[in-house]
């Protein structure tokens, strides 16, 4: 980690006033912490634009398992990615619905794909993608 060095922003007082109520209700003590994650989320950003570049991610969806045959379809697809599958976590919500977590590890562009693949399987109620990082780029 290198050195910490202060510089100054100049910015609008309404936007400002913005920033600093939104720092506050995020939870942050000061403005150098919330513009710490600010950067370090354009970061992972522009990380995951270079889709070659080993990514993380996590995969939630939500589903009836009483569908007809819609969780050996999910099953069927993850053992088709395994390589990108760090590991999952299944949740029975309700006497019908599920809750899977998936941590993805590997190239971004297969991540996303991966995503795409599992979201759009029909019948599948909620999915969401988060892209995360390995931290390895990362100051």
């Amino acid at each position: 980690m290198g050195s910490t060095i202060r510089f100054g922003v100049s910015l609008d007082s309404d936007l400002l006033e913005s920033f600093d109520e939104l720092s506050r209700a995020s939870g942050y003590q000061t403005r150098s912490e919330a513009i710490r994650d600010l950067i370090r989320k354009s970061l992972v950003q522009q990380e995951w634009e270079n889709s070659d570049a080993e990514s993380a991610a996590t995969l939630t969806l939500v589903y009836d398992h009483h569908k007809s045959d819609l969780a050996q379809r999910i099953t069927s697809a993850q053992h088709d990615a395994h390589e990108l599958i760090v590991t999952t976590l299944h949740v029975h919500l309700d006497h019908h619905n599920c809750l899977e977590v998936l941590v993805l590890k590997g190239p971004g562009a297969e991540l996303l794909e991966l995503g795409r693949r599992l979201i759009a399987v029909k019948d599948v109620k909620f999915g969401k993608l988060s892209l995360a990082t390995t931290g390895e780029n990362l100051p």
